[in-house]
């Protein structure tokens, strides 16, 4: 047969005679071994690619002279992949000083052997520049554990699940007296400040670690319907299903259930004011709105951060005369692109005239502008507010609300009629409001814990791995004070996983400060929040964690390190 050239179609009624011999050879294993045992595989495959064929690796089943490993090895078609042009690839690397052996890339190695033979039949093709060995999987700086550090970042997302592993045993939360449950009830009540050593010897014997950990699970929560799970409610519909839910198709009952959580909802903003209670979360079937009192991340007003949003929302928000700014969208021009920051609806329409005046002048200027058809008015719209459709429900939808404005915000919520489902398993209930201190409504409740005792493999046989599991709406004053009691109960070694509620973790994100508060004020001035010297401290941080939230953290001789 002729040499392969560019053009040139196999035949498919008349294979060459060496593929015939190789499929024979595959059907009789066992047999004599056959003359092209003799021969090194690439004069084989030179041979195909003579032929006209351009062949794939072989499968892993096919040993090294081409022969079957088993009676079931997967037979490779040798009609597979059939080109009329031989195929240009990266040329082999060369190899490494010292002869050492470079390991193969993964990328390179299928049709490596199949390039060798293509530039021994076509030496006059052109060289194709070497493909850098670069690693596929790319960390963000997030990703990256963190240096040492005895304290760890402000986490704002909401976890789900916390799942602490330590050499130690966890029997100290289990069985809690009477006595201590309704001692740890009353330091929460009366926010009394507790201070452990920093490793306590005998865990099970220590009263007020007991009652400090009963503290810390306590949470406060409106509405309270204990058959059904008020949180999350983002994607809850599944869980909500076939649950009674006698409001749905009762009006009467909707609007009482909406008065209250109103009243609710003003007492929570009035503490928040006042700074008696430090943030709280406003969870509804869409969206999640997180309030902070001034002085806390940072900010010297209170701030509300609103994720994810919809373009309908943010066009609601700016009717109602909210100004708000979209902190990870990028800036473009003199004015941040759907912000209802600064520019009323006349000076935006304004702008956006003359914008498509100096699009089109240029056509003037050459003198076709007649026979050029424009794009009407409605298409230059769509365009313009395509980023904006494109970013819903993403987390760069998030809006941040400051100062009077989430005064504005707040009476905004109480209005929005979609702020509650109208059909579904959460037709007619009201969002959930979840804070660290009581307000007016609110039910107090309190995260579930529980120890399990497991073994372990290790290299000398089997060791006991001691596990403590909460779960439960876990905000970050909770996930602070937890850490606080495991690091002198576990004598500062303990490793947590933490499982977030992802349309929280965008909380994170660094805000534009105005002026760099003092910690003592801030501490002065929230002193009655209700939170630990130590957790107000951490919460008053700027986030750092941007867009993501803590997934792992290690302790390990008193020291953090994390991930995210």
């Amino acid at each position: 047969m002729a040499l392969s050239v560019p053009g040139y179609s196999p035949s498919f009624k008349k294979p060459p005679e060496i593929l015939r011999l190789r499929r024979k050879r595959a059907r009789n294993r066992g047999a004599a071994v056959s003359p092209l045992h003799e021969l090194p595989q690439p004069a084989l495959r030179r041979g195909s690619l003579t032929a006209g064929l351009l062949l794939r690796r072989f499968p892993a089943a096919m040993g090294r002279g081409g022969d079957s490993r088993g009676p079931a090895a997967a037979r490779r078609n040798p009609f597979a992949r059939l080109d009329n042009r031989p195929r240009v690839a990266a040329e082999p690397p060369d190899e490494p000083p010292g002869g050492q052996q470079e390991a193969p890339d993964p990328f390179l190695e299928s049709n490596q052997e199949n390039d060798f033979l293509w530039e021994e039949m076509f030496p006059e093709r052109t060289t194709v520049t070497e493909i850098p060995k670069i690693s596929h999987i790319s960390f963000s700086k997030s990703d990256i554990p963190s240096s040492e550090s005895t304290e760890l970042p402000v986490d704002w997302s909401i976890k789900t699940r916390l799942l602490f592993t330590s050499s130690q045993p966890f029997t100290w939360a289990e069985h809690v007296k009477a006595q201590e449950e309704a001692q740890g009830l009353v330091q929460h009540c009366r926010a009394t400040e507790v201070t452990l050593p920093r490793s306590i010897q005998d865990p099970r014997l220590s009263t007020e670690l007991r009652c400090a950990f009963q503290q810390s699970l306590i949470y406060w929560l409106h509405p309270a319907l204990p058959w059904l799970p008020l949180f999350p409610r983002i994607g809850a519909d599944r869980k909500m299903a076939g649950k009674t839910s006698p409001w749905s198709n009762d009006e009467t009952l909707q609007h009482i259930l909406m008065s209250d959580w109103s009243v609710s909802f003003t007492s929570l903003y009035n503490l928040l004011k006042t700074k008696l209670c430090p943030y709280f979360y406003v969870c509804t079937y869409q969206f999640t709105v997180l309030f902070r009192a001034a002085g806390l991340a940072g900010s010297d007003v209170i701030t509300a951060l609103v994720s994810p949003t919809t373009r309908g929302l943010r066009e609601a928000m700016k009717n109602e005369g909210i100004e708000f700014s979209l902190p990870l969208v990028k800036e473009n021009g003199c004015k941040k692109r759907a912000s209802g920051a600064s520019l009323g609806y006349g000076e935006e329409q304004v702008i956006s005239d003359e914008d498509e005046e100096e699009s089109f002048s240029w056509l003037e200027e050459m003198g076709v502008q007649d026979k050029i058809k424009k794009p009407d008015i409605l298409s230059i719209k769509l365009r313009k507010e395509k980023h904006e459709v494109q970013m819903d429900h993403r987390p760069e939808s998030v809006v941040l609300v400051k100062g009077i404005n989430a005064f504005t915000l707040l009476n905004f919520l109480i209005n929005c009629k979609s702020l509650v489902a109208t059909s579904g398993p959460q037709a007619g209930l009201p969002p959930t409001l979840l804070a660290p201190t009581a307000f007016r409504g609110a039910t107090m409740q309190m995260l579930k814990a529980r120890s399990v005792n497991v073994k372990t493999q290790a290299l000398s046989g089997y060791k006991d791995q001691f596990s403590l599991e909460i779960t439960g709406p876990v905000m970050p004053h909770c996930l602070h004070s937890v850490t606080m009691l495991l690091k002198s109960s576990q004598s500062g070694s303990f490793h947590v996983g933490l499982y977030p509620h992802e349309p929280t973790a965008v909380f994170n994100i660094c805000l534009p400060v105005d002026k760099v508060l003092h910690k003592e004020v801030v501490h002065k001035e929230l002193a009655n929040c209700g939170l630990h010297p130590k957790t107000l401290e951490q919460l008053s941080q700027i986030p750092s964690l941007g867009k993501s939230s803590l997934r792992n953290v290690e302790m390990r001789d008193y020291v953090y390190n994390w991930r995210s």
